[in-house]
């Protein structure tokens, strides 16, 4: 069974744009899937073949002649010599959506495209399922809290109840565990990892310790949705902290997690500096750090960790399905403890956003927001409680209380 997904809309877009559109995004997220779907008639070439990858990568002159576009190329990391290839055709013959392109390490990929595609590629971003789409929801605008949102979002919103976020939250959003419900959860999971660092980690860095490497996953995910400490990381997997640092590069590159910027003005002199880190598969933390159900998970310590994690992830699936490579959101905490989870920037307005896992949500909630009031030249927005409650209703004059099925 194929679920559409949102980001079809702007792939087909991107195609009548330039003269390649590239999907990135972690492993089994369903790239080639959607792109076979929209583009089912053109050849498709992975370069997981090792035939073909070795005759891209020695003979790229002539591979074209042998598989001329329009054609889809799966995994094109793997010969980084097609790139100059591709500008060739595309410069050469001026017509668009000649290449469909797809990968999982961003860090060949980018340095290529750069290098040698700039101004002829459209990029789009894919995650694991969003919440609209496992509910087959058509509506695709990204989040922010404003009132328009949210009476447009009511008219395409669908329910959904306390018991089904934690099952979703703890399934995670990959695309074959999320559609196949008879699959393992560990099983699924043990796979993907060791797949994950003998494919992809190997081919990026030499880790030299794989054992280190998964410790060091796990102590990531032990953080998923609070401030990076990679100091303390660091010492606690026995590493320096530069292959800490190196190691975490490679989890943000394969898009495994998300690095929240604090939200910077020069007003606020003492707001922290360090990100917070988010995993963009709830599943995958859930299985790093052995929450092994959802009603151990919801009922655990990290609880409400994981919520704020896979609401953020959810926001980020609204932009990067709409081709935002860079979602204008961020944090704010300061040296006195007070924090905003979430901050969203459009236009010169910043829309605050705290993210709770109860049902029952109240003034004190938002009394942070009032920080905002202190930034000049800048307007202050709508803003709002993302949590477990099924109903929009007002808690102050400019906020609202906002179910997580209104993402």
């Amino acid at each position: 069974m194929y679920l559409r997904r949102h980001a079809e809309k702007t792939i087909k877009k991107l195609s009548k744009m330039f003269g390649a559109v590239m999907v990135t995004g972690a492993r089994q997220v369903g790239k080639t899937t959607m792109l076979q779907n929209i583009k089912p008639k053109i050849p498709y070439i992975t370069m997981d073949d090792s035939i073909l990858c070795d005759t891209a990568q020695n003979l790229s002159g002539t591979f074209f002649k042998d598989n001329p576009p329009p054609v889809f190329i799966d995994e094109i990391q793997r010969a980084p010599q097609l790139f100059s290839q591709i500008k060739m055709h595309i410069d050469k013959s001026h017509k668009k959506g000649l290449f469909f392109l797809s990968g999982s390490q961003q860090f060949q990929m980018m340095k290529n495209v750069s290098e040698t595609l700039s101004g002829r590629i459209g990029l789009i971003n894919l995650l694991g399922f969003s919440l609209r789409e496992i509910q087959k929801i058509k509506f695709d605008k990204p989040f922010i809290p404003s009132e328009s949102y949210l009476t447009e979002r009511s008219n395409n919103h669908k329910a959904i109840d306390y018991e089904e976020v934690w099952y979703y939250l703890h399934r995670g959003q990959l695309p074959e565990l999320a559609l196949n419900k008879s699959f393992d959860w560990r099983l699924y999971y043990s796979a993907y990892l060791k797949t994950y660092i003998e494919r992809d980690v190997r081919q990026l860095i030499n880790i030299g310790d794989e054992l280190k490497f998964s410790k060091f996953m796990r102590a990531t995910a032990a953080l998923n949705g609070q401030l990076l400490n990679l100091g303390g990381i660091a010492r606690e997997i026995g590493i320096s902290q530069p292959t800490a640092e190196r190691w975490l590069s490679v989890l943000v590159a394969s898009n495994i997690i998300y690095l929240l910027k604090p939200y910077f003005n020069n007003v606020f002199k003492r707001s922290v500096k360090a990100p917070k880190l988010y995993f963009l598969d709830s599943g995958l933390a859930a299985y790093l750090t052995q929450w092994n159900t959802a009603s151990v998970l919801q009922s655990g310590a990290m609880a409400g960790h994981f919520f704020e994690s896979f609401v953020i992830s959810e926001i980020l699936k609204s932009y990067y399905n709409n081709g935002i490579l860079e979602p204008p959101i961020y944090f704010y905490r300061d040296k006195d403890m007070k924090e905003i989870d979430l901050i969203i920037e459009d236009s010169g307005t910043i829309y605050p956003i705290e993210i709770k896992k109860h049902a029952d949500p109240s003034l004190k909630d938002i009394k942070a927001f009032s920080i905002l009031d202190k930034i000049p030249d800048i307007k202050r927005g709508n803003g709002g409680v993302v949590c477990l409650y099924d109903k929009i209703i007002s808690l102050s004059e400019r906020d609202k209380v906002i179910p997580v099925s209104y993402l």
